[in-house]
């Protein structure tokens, strides 16, 4: 018997709750993640060095040190599950856009201030709408957002699957062994099927139409790309420490 939080539990049943805690803490940290990343998008790109970037994609990054813990961890199955989960959810976010956008808004009469927008100017969006004068603020949120959403679910589809079969793919073909290639090969792959997706698709009707140019779309996509492998590659150390502290502390 040992104990944990106060309560006597056999040894079995306090790594079993162990390895169940760490697993929702993962789990919670790359939900959240993409979530954000949904959340915020687009809506503001910045600036950091060379690099122009939507600030959605600042904490998507950490999605790939999650799952390939999770592949180390918990195995295959459980990091299908995960992203499965993610896939989920990036739906329900769709389906409650959908909804609140069809749900009739309030009188002009009872509607707060801070409801409508007064553009002076049109303004096109990434789905290649424009919208121009007296605009709900939902409205012109929803269009700014909706399409780059779809994108970064296909995106994600892609890139995260991608991931979790590569990582065991480099796991198997290494025997166990090299935590360094699979980490860095299966994230640097990944991060690059999604920068050129989740780009492509959101800013590809607005390329059609000529809004964007072939080069700002290179530089969206080599931006996009430039960061996540700086992330990847920065991300090995701690995948390293807490792959080593997390295997003896949950006694894999």
């Amino acid at each position: 018997m040992t104990k944990d939080s106060g309560k006597d539990l056999p040894v079995d049943s306090l790594l079993y709750e162990r390895r169940e805690r760490v697993f929702l803490v993962l789990a919670g940290i790359f939900l959240s993640s993409m979530t954000l990343l949904n959340v915020i998008g687009i809506t503001r790109f910045v600036q950091l060095g060379p690099m122009s970037l939507a600030i959605g994609v600042l904490p998507y990054p950490i999605t790939f040190l999650c799952t390939d813990l999770v592949c180390e961890l918990y195995g295959k199955r459980r990091a299908n599950f995960l992203v499965t989960l993610g896939l989920g959810l990036n739906v329900f976010i769709i389906a409650c856009l959908y909804l609140a956008q069809a749900v009739p808004a309030v009188s002009p009469e009872t509607m707060p201030p801070w409801q409508m927008l007064n553009l002076a100017q049109p303004v096109g969006m990434p789905n290649g709408d424009t919208v121009s004068g007296s605009v709900e603020l939902f409205d012109f949120i929803y269009s700014l957002t909706s399409g780059a959403m779809f994108a970064s679910m296909m995106a994600y589809v892609a890139a995260q699957y991608c991931d979790v079969q590569l990582f065991h793919f480099w796991k198997k073909l290494t025997h166990g062994k090299h935590l360094w290639l699979r980490n860095n090969f299966s994230t640097l792959i990944s991060q690059g099927v999604d920068s050129f997706m989740v780009i492509s698709v959101t800013f590809g009707a607005v390329w059609l139409a000529g809004g964007i140019s072939t080069q700002q779309m290179l530089v969206l996509m080599g931006s996009n790309y430039l960061f996540k492998m700086c992330c990847a590659l920065a991300d090995t150390g701690p995948f390293y420490y807490f792959t080593f502290k997390l295997k003896r502390y949950l006694q894999l």
